[in-house]
């Protein structure tokens, strides 16, 4: 883990060292927390997107939300959800998924504004997620093409999270059993709206406290214990 975290540090300083003027210089600029910091000491960001397909280099990002966790606390007050004016039509089967109708997304605000805001709230946070793949690939192909180059930030899964503590057990499980919902369910978590950016972050963030409880011993757990 350590190896990785230097990996990060390193790769952190290259890049600003080559980062044009601007948001995602300013965001490279703040270093990472420490990976021996204490869980409940680390600044975390759940983040989530709702996006017009899968494929980062031809769909795009449609709404963004997050929250601040911080001395295991969701601090309400931190919440952010915004709609992107995307380019085009959306697609009828994508608009039943996020209910986000081509009229809400025309009043949204353009990409490079909500990206600059988004890179000022990662700003020295670790980024918490609900499978990795989707804001990590869209967010580094976004931050290319607006920037120049793609950037590189921490991440906790909050799915690994679960398939390693699932991993540890004799019984067999699905991958629907990962999916969200489900593993919010086996800790008896509220129900929320899927597919809705803010609350999917926000839902994120309540399963990634019930899977600390678990790993909680007499100390909270270290960053390097759970970062990807």
């Amino acid at each position: 883990m350590f190896s990785q975290w230097f990996g990060y540090e390193a790769k952190r300083k290259r890049l600003l060292a080559k980062a044009p003027p601007g948001p995602l210089k300013e965001y490279l600029s703040v270093p990472f927390p420490d990976p021996a910091t204490r869980l409940n000491q680390t600044p975390i960001l759940a983040l989530d997107f709702e996006t017009t397909g899968l494929d980062a280099k031809t769909d795009q990002i449609l709404s963004v939300g997050h929250i601040t966790i911080e001395s295991f606390e969701i601090l309400l007050a931190s919440a952010y959800h915004q709609i992107i004016c995307t380019r085009g039509d959306l697609k009828e089967e994508s608009v039943v998924i996020h209910q986000i109708t081509d009229d809400t997304k025309s009043s949204g605000q353009g990409a490079e504004e909500v990206i600059e805001k988004l890179l000022q709230a990662m700003a020295g946070k670790v980024i918490l997620v609900h499978f990795a793949q989707i804001e990590k690939n869209f967010l580094q192909y976004t931050c290319k093409k607006l920037y120049g180059m793609a950037p590189v930030f921490p991440i906790i899964d909050t799915l690994v999270l679960a398939r390693k503590r699932l991993d540890q057990r004799t019984a067999l499980y699905s991958p629907n059993d990962l999916r969200l919902f489900n593993l919010r369910e086996n800790f008896q978590l509220p129900r929320y709206r899927a597919h809705n950016a803010l609350s999917d972050a926000l839902a994120t963030a309540e399963l990634f406290l019930a899977e600390i409880e678990l790993k909680q011993q007499m100390k909270s757990p270290r960053l390097k214990s759970v970062i990807l």
